[in-house]
């Protein structure tokens, strides 16, 4: 066992490895583990958003199937969600029947159809919060926020789903698009884009940052191609990290389009950037520690990132 000792530096191993980096790995993988979410956790989220499809399923279809006329998006159908899980955002598919129904009516259409999608789930639900909310209906479970979109298959490929802001809209979305595209990236790189989402999502939440986390993959997708150990283990997590947050520090700004037949540009702003540079500033110091194998210091300004979720000591 390494007994901590007093120096200048404060506390390290006395029997540290003579090799460098002796920590990162364990720490990494530590941290990753730590960040997935319990089988109860998984048991409550699919709970929860299969009794929401039935219900509409019963009011738009005539049946109670569970998972028909669905497509889980977010963090539940990328599979980048991190413990605790916040919410289960899905696509519902009513009939195209629905759509022209509201498409004939005036006024605002789409929040029309989200009031009638609220109602709809009201019946199931009459204890639990419900409310249209800009381009979904809002579940407030007390364990889980389901944000369910109203959507309809579009030509040539994606969904139309409503949009209520400034008077209302059909918004063009490839959920199914942006999916294939990190599975895609993940696949080459070695599952790299969904570890280094789930672990930049968690400094997002801990440290309140600003910054959608479809933004924090597009971003992981644009780091790994330029690094030659992109789609190395977690040995080098300390580097990609650090990498991560220096990537976004020079994408300030700037922006993106959105994967799939639905081209969005996404502009990323700069509102989390003060936060990035803190947590590159961190992640440089704490990267040197990894190198001298200073264990419990590198530990703490990893900590000062990501909180206790990522190991102090291994």
């Amino acid at each position: 066992m390494n007994v901590p000792i007093a120096s200048g530096l404060g506390l390290y191993a006395a029997t540290a490895p003579a090799y460098r980096w002796a920590y990162v790995r364990q720490r990494f993988e530590g941290f990753l583990k730590n960040l997935q979410i319990t089988t109860d956790q998984a048991d409550d989220g699919e709970t929860k958003h299969k009794g929401v499809v039935a219900a509409l399923n019963r009011t738009y279809w005539g049946h109670g199937n569970e998972t028909l006329n669905r497509l889980l998006i977010g963090s539940w159908g990328k599979l980048t969600r991190v413990r605790p899980p916040r919410d289960v955002d899905l696509l519902f598919m009513p009939p195209v029947d629905v759509y022209h129904q509201f498409n004939q009516r005036t006024g605002n259409k789409q929040s029309q159809l989200l009031q009638h999608v609220a109602a709809a789930l009201r019946a199931t639900y009459p204890q639990t919060t419900i409310r249209g909310d800009g381009q979904v209906v809002v579940i407030g479970f007390n364990t889980y926020r389901i944000e369910v979109a109203p959507a309809f298959r579009a030509e040539g490929g994606g969904f139309l789903i409503c949009d209520t802001n400034d008077g209302g809209r059909w918004k063009h979305v490839d959920a199914e698009g942006e999916i294939a595209a990190l599975d895609a990236a993940d696949r080459q790189f070695n599952g790299n884009v969904r570890k280094l989402a789930r672990i930049l999502k968690q400094w997002q939440r801990y440290c309140d940052v600003p910054i959608k986390s479809f933004q924090i993959e597009a971003l992981v997708k644009e780091l790994l191609p330029t690094k030659t150990y992109g789609g190395n283990h977690e040995f080098w997590f300390d580097w990609l990290v650090r990498d991560a947050f220096a990537h976004m520090i020079a994408r300030a700004n700037g922006g993106f389009w959105m994967p799939g037949c639905a081209a969005e540009w996404i502009t990323l702003g700069d509102a989390w950037l003060s936060k990035a540079q803190t947590a590159y500033d961190r992640a440089l110091k704490a990267c040197e520690y990894e190198y001298d194998n200073y264990e419990a210091l590198a530990g703490g300004e990893w900590q000062k990132i990501f909180g206790t979720m990522i190991p102090l000591t291994v």
